[in-house]
């Protein structure tokens, strides 16, 4: 007779493997979701959103007709595509940080990492600065990523009572040319980290008066040269130095906010902040909410100053509160991964959060009008005035000397198109108001080595 453990017994074994896969069904359907066609909604979205992501591709065969869409799956977590064995998905990493703050890696590593995440579009949103943004995007161009020039801005929620004060941040995402009135802008961030010197000193000291002799020298080292010092560089010096095991006690024992080490800078107002960010051509997004102590009337006051959206998807989801606020606020519900480099089982991986693709157009359907108008102001600025100056506000973020090829003639086309073509769609281009722009750059010259050389603009 044969027992029941008997792994020979064909009907046994069928039983075991019919289990083994629906044990692997059941897992596989927890991990990804259930794979599933698109609505209509999300098909009309989708299409919208490949077309701003490819608009610098000659041809993509999902952004022009609906042939291509029938590999494309939606399931819980956004937009995927059939590839045999694989999966490619429709990502944007819309928060991550670099060298340039306080993150691990050059912001041409992170776009490499970024990419064999499946990253389409990355914005870098380096604490207080875009100076690795240029970067950022020249490696970008080796890997077919699109950068959004982004900042996250430290600001201070300032009420009536002082007992409800709180650091808030602030994300700014702008267009390939940047901010409209750049040096406004980078004033505002010059300041702030001009004050994370001076923050970062005195928790220095603090630790020093608790009996911890951390080195200023050993922050400033681990910051980099040039690089504005934050907590997360003073948490690295203590665990470097051995008074914390690692960056987490750091924070839970002395660096938190209100913290025994903790210590303000010279934040502005956030409500000033965002309100730049809007004038500026930029979109205003509050950054982790949940990490505030009052957020109700936080959220509250930025939207009247202008705010645009909030951070509600993470890694591990949508939060459901958050959501609701949005909706309550009428925000734009985003989120990304806060990627820094770290490394550990606590940080969330570049490109995790997949955002629904409904979610990813309701973002460009306001974002672009904007982006749009603010292209055209500062194209419009170098067609009236075309100094150095203002051809700099135009290639902010490009090395100029990728326009010095053999045909001189061509370089201010390629500009145009370089600012152009990558951002907006042939539709947005051929409006009134950038066509009266483009006359006006047909009159206008560039000076390559001395030589004033006419633009070309079609």
């Amino acid at each position: 007779m044969v027992g029941l453990g008997d792994n020979n017994n064909p009907s046994c074994q069928n039983n075991i493997s019919s289990k083994a896969k629906d044990k692997k069904k059941n897992k596989k359907k927890k991990r990804g979701g259930s794979k599933r066609k698109m609505t209509a909604e999300q098909t009309s979205a989708f299409k919208s959103v490949t077309e701003w992501v490819y608009l610098d591709r000659h041809h993509h065969p999902n952004s022009s007709s609906t042939a291509g869409l029938s590999s494309w799956v939606v399931d819980d977590f956004g937009v995927q595509k059939s590839l045999g064995r694989g999966m490619e998905k429709m990502v944007f990493e819309l928060h991550s940080h670099s060298k340039h703050s306080d993150g691990f890696l050059s912001p041409s590593k992170l776009v490499e990492r970024a990419h064999g995440n499946g990253v389409k579009v990355l914005a870098l949103t380096d604490h207080d600065t875009m100076s690795g943004i240029t970067e950022a995007v020249e490696a970008a161009r080796r890997f077919g990523i699109k950068i959004i020039p982004g900042v996250e801005i430290s600001t201070i929620f300032s009420p009536r009572n002082p007992e409800m004060e709180e650091p808030v941040h602030i994300l700014a995402y702008y267009s390939s040319c940047g901010p409209t009135r750049y040096e406004e802008l980078d004033k505002l961030l010059a300041n702030i980290r001009e004050g994370r010197y001076v923050r970062a000193k005195d928790m220095v000291l603090k630790l020093n008066k608790l009996k911890l002799p951390l080195k200023w020298e050993h922050v400033t080292k681990i910051a980099g040269k040039g690089v504005a010092p934050g907590r997360l560089h003073v948490a690295r010096a203590m665990v470097e130095a051995g008074y914390v095991e690692n960056l987490k006690q750091a924070f839970a024992r002395y660096l938190y906010d209100g913290g025994p080490a903790y210590s303000t800078g010279s934040e502005p107002l956030a409500e000033e902040a965002v309100q730049l960010i809007c004038e500026t051509g930029g979109l205003a997004v509050l950054a982790h909410p949940w990490a505030l102590k009052n957020p109700i009337p936080i959220i509250r006051r930025l939207k009247d100053a202008g705010l645009h959206g909030m951070e509600v998807y993470r890694s591990d989801g949508r939060l459901a509160a958050y959501n609701d606020l949005a909706d309550t606020y009428n925000l734009l519900k985003l989120g990304g991964s806060d990627y820094h480099g770290r490394g550990g089982h606590g940080e969330s991986e570049i490109g995790s959060v997949n955002l629904p693709v409904v979610v990813l157009h309701d973002f460009l359907k306001v974002a672009r009008p904007i982006w749009c108008s603010a292209i055209k102001d500062i194209l419009e600025g170098y067609a009236k005035e075309p100094s150095d100056t203002n051809l700099a506000k135009i290639a902010r973020f490009t090395r100029m000397g990728s326009f010095k090829g053999s045909n001189p003639s061509s370089c201010g086309k390629d500009l145009i198109d370089r600012c152009l073509a990558s951002w907006l769609t042939a539709e947005e281009q051929q409006n009134d108001e950038f066509e009266a722009v483009r006359l006006k750059l047909s009159h206008a010259t560039i000076n390559l080595s001395g030589v004033q050389v006419p633009i070309e603009t079609k």
